[in-house]
């Protein structure tokens, strides 16, 4: 099962299981990861679920598509290059050790 690494502002990490085939939101919300909204269910449309992913990551995981960019034009205050949505980002065995940075408001 693989295992997402999510850091908090104060640089806490928390490592959750995640089931393969499931969002990184869902794997999240599920385990209860404070700054992890998901308020629209994973349907890409409030960015409530905003990340940054890690630099080690970044090509593996790859870029948002055009919903999920404007998106985070309209709804993230502090967007980065590495910034996504991580309703949109499915878990694979590829992402073993996947770490992301939750932003400091959604």
């Amino acid at each position: 099962m693989p295992k997402v690494v999510f850091i908090s502002l104060d640089g806490a990490q928390r490592v959750v299981d995640a089931h393969v085939g499931e969002s990184v939101m869902a794997a999240a919300v599920r385990n209860g990861i404070p700054g992890i909204i998901g308020e629209c269910g994973g349907n890409c449309s409030c960015a409530t679920c905003h990340v940054y992913v890690d630099d080690d990551f970044a090509a593996v995981v790859g870029g948002a598509n055009d919903m999920e960019d404007d998106l985070l034009d309209l709804g993230v205050a502090d967007r980065r290059d590495a910034s996504r949505l991580s309703c949109q980002i499915p878990v694979t065995e590829d992402l073993d050790g996947l770490t992301v940075h939750i932003p400091a408001e959604q």
